[in-house]
């Protein structure tokens, strides 16, 4: 059962949070206006095969759900890799296209549930009436039990005795806010080219939009959470969870939707109508999200990338939040 974002107490509070509304929507209403270019570069990046897991985990109704990990003993983190709208069921996003499962070898465990397009890792309210899915996604059951308790099991619960957990796109914000509300488990939790800002403005029809185009087309957004005026729209949008972050590590990071060292010639076409646009948004939505925690007092660890919304900067931005000590 969900539960709703903790409302704060106090005039105090109610005044930050006002404030920090204000600032996140002027700067949504600024960024957005910004309209530069690219997509997905999906170079194929060898990963390391030390210690490598195969396993499955209980589907909470759903399929039971395939995990990849990597582990190696004396390592001081597990990270949990959600991968975003496009997801497979074969491998992880991050296996075919980066090499993140290399940090096994430098002190973090790695660990890639596999599935769950257009999933947001949410608990769903039905299954998609739109492409006739035949059972009700129950993403946050399994990251949040099933997962938990296979990875124990298996020795993952490592350090401090916490987990983190990171995602990209639409995996993103899921992980901020599923760091947030199950605080037993998980310490840090990191956004790449998430959307972090959910109540924003247009957002509700922004990713009714993407969700017609995501395989196997096209799904219905409001068996997620229900119609945009539903209050899980609410308790799912990691602007409206900041104050259940206190206390976290947190790492947000996006590109600036121009081209860079990952847009190649061939995927131009892909790179600029799409990848371009999606980075955009979701630097919008970054700046939104950081602007509301600094007004709250929540420290993050941010990274620009001169970048779209592709595979190679977020393989860089895992790089980056692991040389400045996110896992530690």
């Amino acid at each position: 059962m969900r539960e709703a974002a903790a409302k704060p107490r106090g005039s105090g509070r109610t005044h930050h949070r006002f404030i920090a509304v204000v600032i996140a929507m002027a700067t949504v209403i600024g960024l957005a206006g910004v309209i530069t270019g690219a997509g997905q570069a999906n170079a194929r990046i060898g990963g390391t095969q030390v210690g490598k897991q195969e396993f499955w985990v209980n589907g909470c109704g759903m399929p039971n759900v395939k995990v990849r990990a990597w582990k190696r003993p004396g390592n001081y983190k597990t990270v949990i890799m959600l991968d975003g709208m496009r997801a497979q069921y074969d491998y992880s996003g991050w296996e075919i296209n980066t090499n993140i499962q290399e940090m096994v070898k430098s002190g973090v465990n790695v660990v890639e549930p596999i599935g769950g397009p257009a999933s947001f890792y949410t608990d769903w309210n039905a299954p998609s009436n739109f492409n006739g899915q035949k059972y009700t996604y129950k993403w946050n059951c399994v990251i949040t039990r099933s997962l938990v308790r296979g990875l124990d099991a298996r020795g993952f619960r490592v350090g401090n005795g916490k987990y983190a957990i990171m995602g990209l796109s639409s995996g993103g914000n899921a992980a901020l806010v599923i760091g947030a509300q199950n605080r037993h488990n998980f310490d840090r939790a990191g956004s790449l080219s998430g959307y972090d800002f959910l109540s924003a403005p247009g957002m509700h029809t922004m990713i009714r939009l993407a969700m017609l185009d995501v395989d196997p087309k096209p799904w219905n957004v409001d068996a997620m959470w229900g119609p945009p005026w539903d209050a899980r729209w609410y308790q799912n949008d990691p602007f409206m969870n900041i104050n259940r972050m206190k206390g976290m590590k947190i790492f947000t990071g996006s590109g600036n939707g121009l081209f860079g060292r990952y847009n190649a010639l061939p995927n131009v076409f892909d790179d600029l109508f799409k990848g371009s646009t999606l980075e955009v948004l979701a630097l919008a939505q970054r700046k939104a999200f950081e602007a509301a925690a600094l007004v709250q007092g929540l420290p993050v660890m941010s990274y620009d990338a001169a970048g779209t919304h592709a595979w190679g900067y977020w393989q860089d931005m895992v790089w980056n939040a692991k040389a400045r000590g996110f896992f530690r």
